[in-house]
């Protein structure tokens, strides 16, 4: 209740009112320009921090499903789309779930704290083809 009246003092007058109402809707203003992560290990530590702020602003009422599967649309690019396809794969097939978005965020930074050549690698050993054949087909 006293944050409520701070914000309201803060907006100053009639423009308080709509703070409050943002406030009371979960909306709790608006954030910074939310940024892709594409598996680099130098951003794993600040893409995180952002996601569970965003959630504590924005997404709190969420499920965890919702909040895992929008983590995952600012997760793209290069070798972390391999990680992603896996990921999304466990979730519809029910073979992973998640109580807490912090479970979701803990996989991810032990995932990518692994290093980026392992991931690279790794990457690039599941994009090999043989006469226009992916690897999968072979194992």
């Amino acid at each position: 209740m006293m944050q409520m009246q701070i914000w309201a003092l803060l907006a100053g007058g009639a423009g308080g009112e709509a703070v409050l109402r943002e406030i009371g809707r979960g909306g709790g203003g608006k954030v910074a320009k939310f940024q892709i992560f594409n598996g680099m290990l130098s951003k794993v530590a600040g893409f995180i921090t952002a996601c569970k702020l965003y959630i504590r602003i924005k997404m709190r009422k969420e499920p965890v499903e919702g909040q895992v599967q929008w983590i995952l649309s600012y997760v793209q690019g290069g070798t972390v789309d391999v990680w992603k396809e896996n990921v999304m794969e466990e979730l519809e097939a029910g073979e992973v779930e998640y109580e807490m978005v912090e479970e979701f965020l803990s996989s991810l930074k032990k995932e990518f704290r692994r290093g980026e050549k392992e991931w690279v690698k790794a990457a690039e050993l599941r994009k090999l083809e043989q006469r226009g054949r992916m690897m999968e087909e072979f194992v």
